[in-house]
């Protein structure tokens, strides 16, 4: 008898493990190209830095990322869903942010605790829901990772900015997120606080167990040692991208922010300055 056939195997669907899938994506906004052609993957357990200019575009695919902003051209994935065919509010609390835009929105008044505890809802602002006891150890947990568990009972206006960027990070991981966004986390902070926070992102980006992590920022200082790729964009295009080592070269950012500069390394931090 002869044997049966052997059905020829499936071959892995390369796609399967992106968090983010974005492909030939152009935004126009009033006239103006926000983004243009840009093409990006990441894929899980990945680390991410987002580097450019002002007004490069930095902002604008954080928010395709975070599921609020959808392309003019082309197609953007997240977690395997694709914008435009799926409810996104069933996308964004899998997904933690911490913005600008978001923090605006937190109460002064409300407690710190309750800030983060109350991203269990995806609500700003406690109002009559009852949390879990797991969620309030979550977010005292999450507190203390981030050095600010002391201020748990104090009023989120009267922080510095330095604690409001920890309590709004501890706040994004509350869900427990599969994709984590950071967009310019260390922004005007001083040396101190800038560095315990570049620090603590640091300890997260090396973690095998914390999320998919995109970080936004506009200085090489603030990537934290753990950031496994880069990508570089100017005027809403992509210059570079690629494993973080081959990228954040001088050629490559020199080219980024449009004037000569000296790169350097040293133990997983970057620094630069004009030649």
């Amino acid at each position: 008898m002869s044997k049966p056939l052997t059905p020829p195997a499936t071959p892995a669907d390369p796609s399967s493990d992106l968090v983010v899938n974005v492909s030939d994506v152009t935004i126009i906004r009033e006239g103006n190209d926000l983004l243009s052609a840009v093409s990006w993957r990441v894929a899980q357990d990945e680390r991410w830095v987002v580097l450019g200019p002002n007004g490069a575009g930095k902002t604008t695919l954080l928010g395709l990322a975070s599921a609020r902003m959808h392309p003019t051209r082309g197609t953007v994935d997240i977690l395997g869903e694709r914008l435009g065919a799926v409810d996104v509010f069933e996308v964004r609390p899998r997904v933690g942010l911490s913005s600008a835009t978001l923090a605006d929105r937190i109460p002064g008044g409300e407690t710190v605790h309750d800030v983060v505890v109350t991203a269990a809802y995806a609500v700003l602002g406690r109002f009559r829901e009852e949390y879990e006891l797991l969620d309030d150890v979550r977010a005292r947990a999450l507190l203390d990772q981030f050095g600010v568990a002391h201020l748990a009972d104090r009023r989120y206006g009267t922080l510095s900015e330095g604690e409001r960027k920890r309590v709004q990070i501890a706040r994004a991981l509350m869900t427990d997120p599969e994709l984590m966004l950071l967009d310019e986390p260390a922004a005007g902070l001083d040396l101190g606080a800038r560095e315990d926070l570049v620090r603590r992102l640091g300890e997260l980006a090396q973690d095998p167990a914390a999320p998919t992590l995109v970080l936004v920022t506009h200085h090489v200082e603030e990537i934290p040692p753990g950031i496994t790729h880069a990508l570089l964009l100017r005027d809403g295009r992509v210059v570079a991208q690629g494993k973080a080592a081959d990228v954040l070269t001088p050629q490559h950012l020199s080219a980024t922010f449009g004037l000569p500069l000296a790169v350097h390394d040293e133990a997983g931090r970057y620094y630069a300055r004009a030649l």
